[in-house]
């Protein structure tokens, strides 16, 4: 399921408190999908990793209540007590079968000794495929049929309209628009411990912005995505040096324009983020003045990428002549 399905999804069921688990590739973006939706919501979220629990360690600690005369059991902090939010339980496949079994009574009945769950929170889960290489044990049976299952994929504009949202350098969302492959290199065949996923790209961003020098660039964006693919990368971003003055063009509404595939990727990309940093009715006439001079394909890309991310072109004159140009590609 494409990212932006399944936010939708997981934000219909929640309110009806089904439990899901999130099944994906190691790097594609589980727990940053579900912190998205919290942090959207303005809800609470608890990452709890059963991995790293023994099985008592959810029933909490036995202690003696002398006016009952009885054994209770004080439930653990870190389950939540009071309002809304979501339990989510990543990696649970990777937990000993022992403490997963620890843990279907909180996920069916949303409890576990004297700890009930609040109504206003919900459980979601995440973690590995068997085939995927990582560290997961079979989930039993009674556990499965306790979760709506949803299987994720790496869809490439799902990644690119949060890479804008999320500021990531132009460079990368214009090399992984050209070479689109490259999101995701995971290969469960392979022995290498470097590979290229939406979170090492996500690293790569911060790589870029930190004070390396350039002599060690190829070394260590290597670390994160692989050495073939930070070549090629680091080749693609010395396009960046041939594209004509992007803010002149969100300016003026005029530059030089190029045939060169791989230049017109990358200055799409560079003229989307160059607006969205700096919004305004007059740099949106100048851009969409530009791009009908552009190759047909590239002007709807940029076009495309507005729109997702919520740039309103009804009112401006020049998108009406945008449109009366290409609108046979829209349709």
């Amino acid at each position: 399921m494409r990212a932006s399905d399944l936010i939708r999804t997981i934000e219909s069921l929640i309110q009806k408190k089904v439990p899901m688990f999130l099944w994906g590739s190691p790097g594609i973006g589980k727990s940053s999908i579900v912190k998205q939706i919290t942090d959207e919501k303005n809800i609470g979220f608890i990452d709890l990793r059963l991995a790293l629990m023994d099985p008592t360690d959810l029933k909490g600690i036995p202690f003696y209540d002398k006016d009952s005369h009885t054994a209770l059991w004080a439930p653990p902090a870190f389950l939540p007590s009071e309002g809304e939010g979501i339990l989510f339980l990543d990696e649970l496949n990777s937990a000993p079968p022992s403490v997963q079994a620890s843990a279907y009574q909180l996920i069916l009945d949303r409890k576990v000794g004297e700890y009930e769950l609040p109504d206003g929170w919900s459980i979601v889960a995440a973690g590995n495929r068997e085939g995927d290489r990582g560290v997961t044990y079979r989930m039993p049976s009674p556990l499965a049929n306790r979760f709506v299952h949803f299987e994720m994929e790496v869809d490439v504009e799902d990644w690119r309209f949060w890479a804008y949202q999320k500021g990531i350098d132009k460079r990368i969302i214009s090399y992984i628009t050209y070479k689109s492959e490259h999101l995701f290199t995971f290969d469960t065949k392979s022995d290498v411990k470097s590979f290229a996923t939406p979170r090492s790209w996500e690293y790569v961003d911060k790589i870029l912005s930190s004070s390396l020098s350039s002599e060690l660039l190829l070394s260590t964006i290597s670390g994160a995505v692989g050495k073939d693919v930070s070549v090629e990368f680091l080749s693609f971003c010395k396009v960046m040096n041939k594209l004509p003055d992007i803010q002149n063009i969100l300016d003026t509404g005029k530059g030089e324009y190029s045939d060169e595939v791989d230049v017109l990727h990358a200055l799409s990309t560079g003229l989307v983020s160059g607006y969205l940093k700096d919004k305004g009715d007059e740099a949106l006439d100048n851009l969409l003045t530009y791009t009908l001079g552009l190759k047909s394909e590239f002007a709807v890309m940029i076009v495309q990428d507005l729109q997702r991310n919520s740039v309103d072109m009804q009112f401006s004159k020049i998108f009406k002549e945008w449109v009366k140009k290409f609108a046979y590609l829209l349709e």
